[in-house]
């Protein structure tokens, strides 16, 4: 296997260890609450409490990773997870389910930041939207495996069990990632050395005030606003609203899961055909980005249609949400130097986990006071949409920033 996809599956796999870890959770919710009482806000709470950690650590993670390197960075912040997560299994109270929530998400807020930092540092613009949604098709890898494994290990070892399995899987990925990982790349950017020095002295404030970092980030907020809501609220939606036992979540849980991993790596694909096909960045990105939004409104549907094609219609959702996703985090890579690529793709990811927390907490709210899911879905059901007018609308056109450009911003530092 060339070298460069190597440490693409690398990545895959952390991601997918991230994502079974936030889905340990929700999937063990049923059998911890024999132990841990939660009331629907309390579990909204707790979903929150991880959001604003992962949200503010996504910007510091991004510009730790910038500072100090892949390698080390992504070390960091794998072990500093997989404890946080091993945590839960500690719990006797709602008090330190909230602590171990906290930390876990302060620890998983840098791992996109390095996955795109990988991209940046070892594929060609052509290859990145592919690598990208390889990558992002990680997230599907982890909650797929979620309902099963954690069905199985809830049947024979308790919950507690689920989350010291899902921390040991963590703590093997560094020692794979320490072996394996080089930092050398053989990859130049088409942005000039000159360029990236002078980006090393961009601070935060300035990357801001940009057009396109305010437009991906606003994109970035409404969509993971939508995501967060389906990721979280999918299997308690199944026990509370379908009756549905652990069983039945363990055997239909992972559908929308498997087609939200097709939808990432057929996203990156697309993307990347139409830009080997003679088509520009900005319309390979953009036409790609409104056809995944396009079809987000299908969760309007999901509350009044038979359980089964309600599944179905989750599974089309997750797919084009995460065709969606694995792009936003590939335009970074596409226009901003790497020096900074982990500090934009942190600000990008801090965007999508404050909609996902703020979104959180009104659908706990609303659902305690009797408001029904159809009517979350529906709201649900347009954030896509107005995420990506404001990308087409406000952003201006996805193409690399030049040297010109970049001297700019630092007159303004």
């Amino acid at each position: 296997m060339d070298r460069r996809w190597y440490f693409v599956v690398l990545v895959v796999v952390a991601i997918a260890i991230s994502y079974f870890d936030r889905q340990t959770l929700p999937v063990a919710i049923h059998a911890m609450q024999h132990s841990i009482p939660l009331s629907e806000q309390q579990f909204s709470y707790l979903q929150t409490a991880f959001l604003l950690t992962y949200a503010s650590l996504y910007v510091i993670g991004g510009r730790m990773l910038d500072r100090v390197g892949t390698r080390r960075g992504f070390v960091l912040i794998m072990v500093w997870w997989s404890l946080a997560c091993m945590l839960h299994g500690a719990a006797n109270g709602f008090w330190l389910l909230l602590t171990a929530r906290l930390l876990l998400g302060a620890g998983e807020g840098g791992a996109f930041p390095a996955a795109t930092r990988v991209v940046a540092e070892w594929m060609a613009p052509a290859e990145r939207s592919t690598a990208m949604g390889f990558i992002n098709g990680g997230t599907a890898v982890g909650s797929l495996l979620a309902p099963p494994m954690i069905g199985w290990l809830l049947l024979h070892s308790g919950w507690r069990a689920v989350f010291v399995a899902a921390g040991l899987c963590g703590l093997a990925w560094v020692a794979w990632w320490l072996v394996a990982y080089d930092t050398g790349s053989p990859t130049v950017t088409r942005n000039t050395l000159d360029a990236r020095l002078l980006a090393l002295r961009i601070p935060w404030m300035v990357l801001l005030r940009q057009r396109k970092v305010q437009s991906l980030v606003f994109a970035k907020f409404m969509s993971d606003a939508a995501w967060y809501f389906l990721l979280f609220w999918l299997p308690k939606y199944l026990y509370d609203a379908r009756g549905f036992d652990v069983k039945q979540v363990s055997a239909y849980g992972w559908i929308p899961y498997a087609a939200s991993g097709l939808g990432s790596v057929v996203g990156g694909w697309s993307s990347s055909r139409l830009l080997r096909g003679g088509a520009s960045l900005d319309v390979a990105r953009k036409v790609t980005l409104g056809c995944c939004a396009a079809l987000m409104p299908v969760v309007m549907l999901v509350s009044v249609t038979p359980v089964r094609a309600a599944i179905g219609l989750f599974s089309i959702a997750f797919f084009a949400q995460q065709a969606w996703s694995g792009l936003m985090m590939t335009l970074p890579a596409d226009i901003f130097p790497l020096t900074v690529v982990g500090s934009v793709a942190g600000m990008i990811g801090f965007g999508g986990a404050m909609g996902g927390a703020l979104f959180s907490l009104v659908a706990g709210a609303l659902l305690g006071h009797g408001i029904s899911y159809g009517f979350i879905f529906c709201m649900a059901g347009t954030f896509h949409l107005i995420g990506f007018a404001v990308v087409a609308l406000y952003g201006g056109r996805i193409q690399p920033l030049d040297g010109i450009e970049l001297r700019t911003m630092e007159g303004r530092a």
